[in-house]
C-alpha cells in the first residue's frame, strides 16, 4: 500500500465465503480482482466482475463485496478532492492490459513525486466506462415467499411451479404471487428469470460453456437461455464479458 499521491492501493485475499458486508468509503474506490470473480451489490444492482472488468464505486455509495469462489480483491482508493472523475453512480470499466499492470505499479512505495503524478494521471485516462445491464434480485419480506426465493437462488434450475412451491411452504400460489409482486416489484416468473441470469453471469465469468450454463440454471435449450439473456442485457452470453 502506498500513502503518497492521490491513489491508495490495497490488496485483500478473498477465501471461499469471505464477504465485506454493506459499507461505504469516504474515498472513491476502483474494485478489481486480478484473480477470481468479484460480485459487488449496490442499490443500482449487482455487478459481476471477472479480471477483465473493474467497478468504479463513488465515495459514499453503500455496497457489499463478495467473490464467486476464491479471489483477490485489489482496491484503488482515490481521494475525491481534485479527482478528475465525477461519475455519480457505480460504473463498470474495462481492465486493459496496461491498466492491469498499472494498478500493482501504484501499490508500491517506490513511486513518489512527479513519477507518481504521471502514473495516477494515466490511471484516470485508462478508466473507460462500459455500458452493461445490471441484475437486481431482491428478496421478498414475506417469510414463505422468501423461503421460495432463497431456494431458487441456491438452485436456479428448480422448475417447480408457484402452485407446487405453495404446497411446500404452506401458502397459496396467489399469496406467493402477490408477495413477489408487492415486495420485489417483479412477478414470480420475472423474478425467477433474473435469479437464473444472475447465477448464469457468475458461471459465464468463470469461463464455463454457454450450453452447460444454460442447463445448470434451468433452461431446456441453449437457444432459450440466449434469448432470455439477450432480452435483459442486450448482449449474447458469449459477448457479455468481451
Amino acid at each position: 500500500m502506498s500513502l503518497n499521491g492521490q491513489a491508495i492501493v490495497c490488496s485483500f485475499p478473498m477465501p471461499l465465503g469471505r464477504r465485506f458486508e454493506w459499507h461505504h468509503h469516504d474515498e472513491h474506490q476502483l474494485a478489481w480482482a486480478p484473480e477470481g470473480v468479484l460480485v459487488v451489490r449496490t442499490e443500482w444492482g449487482s455487478y459481476v466482475l471477472p479480471p477483465a472488468r473493474a467497478l468504479w464505486i463513488p465515495a459514499g455509495v453503500s455496497h457489499e463485496t463478495s467473490a464467486s469462489g476464491v479471489a483477490v480483491l485489489r482496491s484503488v482508493y482515490i481521494r475525491p478532492r481534485g479527482c478528475r472523475i465525477d461519475w455519480s453512480q457505480p460504473t463498470p470499466v474495462a481492465v486493459s492490459p496496461l491498466l492491469r499492470e498499472l494498478i500493482p505499479h501504484l501499490e508500491g512505495n517506490e513511486l513518489a513525486g512527479s513519477e507518481r503524478d504521471r502514473a495516477e494521471a494515466m490511471l484516470f485516462d485508462l478508466l473507460v466506462p462500459l455500458a452493461i445491464a445490471t441484475i437486481d434480485v431482491r428478496l421478498p419480506d414475506d417469510d414463505r415467499a422468501r423461503e421460495v426465493a432463497a431456494a431458487l437462488l441456491e438452485n436456479p434450475a428448480d422448475g417447480r411451479t408457484l402452485h407446487e412451491w405453495g404446497h411446500d411452504v404452506g401458502a397459496s400460489s396467489r399469496t406467493l404471487a402477490r408477495a413477489f409482486l408487492a415486495e420485489t416489484g417483479l412477478s414470480f416468473g420475472r423474478w425467477r428469470t433474473l435469479a437464473r441470469l444472475q447465477a448464469a453471469l457468475l458461471q459465464l465469468a468463470e469461463g464455463l460453456p454457454v450450453g452447460l450454463v444454460a442447463t445448470r440454471v434451468g433452461y431446456r435449450t441453449p437457444s432459450a437461455f440466449v434469448a432470455a439473456f439477450r432480452a435483459h442485457t442486450g448482449s449474447t452470453p458469449g459477448r457479455y464479458f468481451n
